[in-house]
């Protein structure tokens, strides 16, 4: 056997909880200011934000729950709670961009006056502050599937503020009201392709597929030239949580010399070259026990005699 257990999640939690209260400061604002003007596009950008701090909430959860210790019933722990997270982080973001595509192409075909300056101040205070949060998860974003999640939303956000600040100028500048909602819809064909992405590897995550950046074969040709190995076989990858990836495989060696020194330095490599964290290795002998499966005593497989 090997293990390495060395390897987990980054402390997001204050970067979370930094994102949700100035999120909800601007939230606070942007509705007092939608109600003061009499604004429903504010009260509705408001509660879309609203969204996106839930959000931020679920990720904080999932980023908090995969770091629990294990117990004798969850021996991994709460691990696959982030990938749980970021899944359901693509889904309410996939539904909130559907609404919004859905709001913009009626107002294409019946468009209305905007409510001016006010709506681009308060807007363009959305873009700084949706665009401060999103930074705060770009340098996670790429090594961790629920802080990308996290991302997403927030540059989502900030893209859909940039559109009512440029829509909104165009507006005052022409007159032209039918921008508002084409810039929208643009806006949002943007974020579900990037979406699109984060939807697509969190649910092969929930199904135990291996991670994108990962290549079983190169996996199993490594494993396949350790000297001595003869066979390799039963070989499963998969993801523990959205940074941590475990190796399940059997190896068949007949010669049992430096068994322990080929496990360590092959715990050590798996790690350095694909990024796996936790590997479990058995060893196998003979190759009709490995053929035969655990059921099969070796003193059947000695007299060809394998049982199902």
């Amino acid at each position: 056997m090997a293990h390495d257990h060395n390897h987990g999640p980054a402390d997001y939690n204050k970067t979370f909880a930094f994102g949700v209260a100035l999120n909800l400061g601007y939230i606070t604002v942007e509705a007092t200011f939608g109600i003061l003007v009499g604004s429903l596009a504010l009260l509705a950008d408001a509660g879309h934000n609203l969204s996106d701090v839930l959000g931020l909430l679920l990720a904080w959860a999932g980023n908090y729950l995969v770091q629990r210790k294990p117990t004798e019933r969850f021996t991994y722990g709460w691990r696959k709670s982030s990938i749980l997270a970021a899944l359901m982080n693509a889904i309410i973001l996939l539904v909130t961009m559907g609404g919004i595509a859905w709001e913009a192409i009626r107002r294409v075909n019946h468009t209305s006056p905007v409510a001016g300056k006010t709506i681009i101040v308060v807007a363009a205070v959305g873009v700084v502050i949706n665009t401060a949060t999103a930074l705060l998860f770009l340098s996670g974003r790429k090594s961790d599937l629920n802080i990308r999640g996290a991302f997403l939303h927030m540059a989502a956000d900030a893209g859909i503020s940039a559109g009512v600040v440029v829509a909104g100028v165009v507006i005052i500048a022409t007159g032209w009201f039918w921008i508002d909602p084409v810039v929208s819809l643009l806006i949002t064909v943007i974020i579900v392709i990037g979406t699109w992405g984060l939807l697509r590897d969190s649910f092969n995550l929930v199904l135990d597929a291996v991670p994108a950046g990962i290549d079983p074969e190169a996996v199993k040709a490594y494993l396949s030239g350790l000297p001595g190995v003869t066979e390799v076989h039963d070989l499963h990858i998969w993801a523990m949580s959205t940074t941590e990836t475990a190796l399940t495989v059997h190896l068949v060696k007949p010669d049992s010399a430096n068994d322990d020194l080929l496990l360590e330095n092959v715990d050590k490599e798996l790690h350095a070259r694909f990024g796996i964290g936790h590997s479990t290795i058995q060893w196998e002998r003979q190759h009709e026990l490995s053929q035969c499966g655990t059921a099969c005593e070796i003193d059947q497989v000695k007299n060809g005699n394998c049982l199902d």
